[in-house]
């Protein structure tokens, strides 16, 4: 054991912990530093219980909805994200998912754990948005699932990465209107073979990287209710709305 405390003190010598974004050195591995901290808007107070945004109100017990909520029908029942998708909260997301910085899904899990404790039933079982083979083959690895896995394991549920695949590839949504996302997700997202095998007769808390107009989601959550789920709640690292 000395010797195994030995090697970590040496190696922490060498390469200290530095901050996520900034890389100035911080008191432990995975962290930000204070500044950068300060200035990542995290999700709190009153939120909408269908996306997470954030509202105007300190009533945390209150059930409310924002205004895209009650214009859209929404599939899944309820919903939260860790991170306003603005600043700090947009440059990890990207670095995660396109700067193969995989290792911001480790403080990542531990944040999304924190805000996804109000979803949890019994039986729920964790589910990652699926990325398709081509996307994979790219990318070398999913980011929901990077960020689903360890959250599971921190509040004790099943992990379920292969219930959902990809149906077919679809063109980037960047840029692209809450219609025009919809209609590209349609039927995109399916059941794997042994989806119905995993999910049957449990509920579900599906992740994803970033909740924008709730079209990935949407599809994934009718991917769900089609493999026998009895319930879906949605949890996004990262929800593209205002400050209120």
């Amino acid at each position: 054991m000395w010797q195994f405390t030995a090697v970590q003190t040496v190696l922490r010598a060498v390469y200290p912990p530095t901050c996520l974004l900034c890389r100035d050195m911080v008191d432990s591995d995975h962290g930000l530093c204070g500044p950068c901290w300060r200035e990542t808007h995290f999700i709190g107070g009153l939120v909408c219980d269908l996306c997470g945004t954030p509202l105007p109100g300190s009533d945390t017990a209150e059930i409310a909805h924002c205004d895209d909520c009650l214009r859209i029908a929404r599939p899944w029942s309820r919903g939260r994200a860790a991170l306003l998708y603005s600043g700090n909260g947009r440059k990890l997301v990207l670095a995660l998912k396109h700067g193969d910085r995989t290792d911001i899904a480790t403080p990542a899990a531990r944040w999304l754990a924190q805000v996804a404790r109000p979803l949890v039933r019994p039986g729920t079982v964790v589910v990652p948005v699926p990325l398709h083979w081509w996307r994979y083959f790219q990318r070398r690895y999913n980011q929901a699932a990077l960020l689903a896995q360890p959250m599971a394991q921190q509040l004790g549920l099943g992990y379920c990465p292969d219930a959902l695949h990809r149906a077919r590839a679809t063109a980037p949504l960047e840029g692209h209107g809450r219609d025009q996302r919809f209609q590209t997700l349609s039927g995109a997202i399916a059941p794997s073979r042994h989806g119905p095998k995993m999910l049957s007769g449990r509920p579900v808390l599906l992740v994803d990287d970033v909740l924008t107009s709730g079209a990935t989601l949407a599809a994934a959550t009718e991917a769900c209710f089609a493999a026998g789920a009895t319930d879906v709640c949605v949890l996004a690292l990262a929800r593209v709305a205002k400050q209120p």
